[in-house]
Parts: structure tokens; sequence; C-alpha cells
């Protein structure tokens, strides 16, 4: 493990995000793709899959504070939509890539190969594991810190416009009290570096959308998109 993180110039990166880890190994989970990770199983690698999911939660928790605190004037709608608009993919890629953060990724050569290194999707879950790994290493407070640094300025200013499906969908189907939005991956197919994700997405428990992509957050915005379409469809 030692070998990696001097190879991953950790002490550079933890520079860049303004936090010195205790346990560095933390943070090489947090790079380490899962392409990466079966290509290595001799050495006992783990992929940075279950701290994404941890960073996920942490990541709309904090920013979601910082919007309540700054944003008095906004409505429960208009935080959704803006909260949405900052955690998304999209928005996420963006920053790590101010942040360079994929020249850090530890990645399959398959993966390596195909450009994984700029891919939206591992960028952005990547972000999200940095996240979980800082607050499993330091607790929530280097979290908010790191988190108001980079989103204060676009609360501030936010930046509407973007599709953002789910959120739509959101919107749609919460006019009426009861309604509850299910996200189901039903299947996932091709090599760690070509994968190609399928998500239903169910009211009620009812499918009303599916839809692929190449990450399961592009499934998911897929099949919100085709939900939408639906519901247009039995109102005429």
């Amino acid at each position: 493990m030692e070998e990696l993180i001097n190879g991953l110039q950790i002490n550079k990166l933890q520079e860049l995000i303004g936090y010195d880890f205790s346990d560095p190994a933390l943070l090489v989970t947090a790079l380490t793709h899962r392409s990466y990770a079966n290509e290595m199983t001799e050495k006992n690698n783990t992929s940075n899959e279950r701290l994404e999911f941890l960073g996920d939660s942490l990541l709309g928790m904090t920013v979601a504070l910082l919007i309540f605190k700054s944003k008095p004037e906004l409505s429960e709608g208009q935080m959704t939509k803006l909260r949405a608009e900052l955690v998304c993919e999209r928005s996420l890629a963006e920053i790590a890539q101010e942040l360079d953060l994929g020249v850090f990724l530890l990645l399959g050569k398959g993966e390596k190969n195909t450009g994984g290194q700029n891919r939206p999707s591992l960028l952005s879950d990547a972000f999200e594991a940095i996240l979980a790994a800082m607050y499993l290493d330091g607790g929530y407070e280097p979290v908010e810190r790191f988190v108001s640094t980079l989103f204060s300025k676009k609360i501030s200013n936010p930046r509407f416009g973007n599709k953002d499906y789910k959120t739509k969908l959101q919107e749609t189907v919460q006019c009426k009290p009861g309604q509850t939005l299910v996200y189901e991956l039903i299947d996932e197919q091709g090599p760690d570096h070509e994968k190609s994700f399928t998500v239903e997405v169910k009211l009620n428990g009812n499918t009303i959308g599916a839809g692929n992509g190449k990450s399961k957050k592009g499934a998911e915005q897929d099949a919100a998109k085709a939900a939408i379409d639906t519901l247009k469809t039995k109102r005429r």
C-alpha cells in the first residue's frame, strides 16, 4: 500500500483538497476504481464503490444545509432543484476536473486505455468517495469545510436550465400526496471499462419508465425522462 501511496503523489492531492489524512490508505481506496481492484486481487485491493455510496449521502446533506442556511428566500421546490443541479454528475465531474482528479485515479488497463480518467461518471464517483474517506478519517468538520469551499459560490450564483429529469419527475409526482418514486437497477452488462446499466423507475410500485446509460446515474436520468413522457401521454 505504501508503494501505491508514493506512486500516486498523495501529498500533492492532499494539498489540492486541503486535507491531510491520518490514514492515507483511505484516500487510496477512494481513488481505486473496481477495474483496478479486479486486476490486483492478489494485493487485496478494495474499490471505491462503498465509499462512493457514503459520500453521495454526505454530499447531499451538506449541500442541503448550505442552501438552507444561505438561501432563506427559496421554497422547498427551489431548494430541491438547486441541490439537484449542484450534485449532479456533470457538476461533480467539473469540480473533479478542476482538482485534476483524473490524474490520481487507479484504473484497470482497459479503463485507462479508453479514457477513464476523463469519464464524468468515474470522476464524480471518485469525488464522492473522497468525501467519505475524509469523513471516516477526520469526522464531519473537514467534509463540511471542503464542500463549503467548493459550493458556496455556486450556491450564491446558481446556473439553472440543465435537464435534470429526476428532479422534474419528482416535482411532477409530488403534486399529489403519498407518491413514492423508486429507481431499481435491473441489468448491468459489459466489461468494467464499457459498462451499460438499465434502470426502471417505479411510482407506487408500478413501472413508469426504463432507461439505459454508461453509469447508474445516467440510466436513472434516462428512466426519469421516459417516465415523464409516460405521464404526459396519460394526461392527454
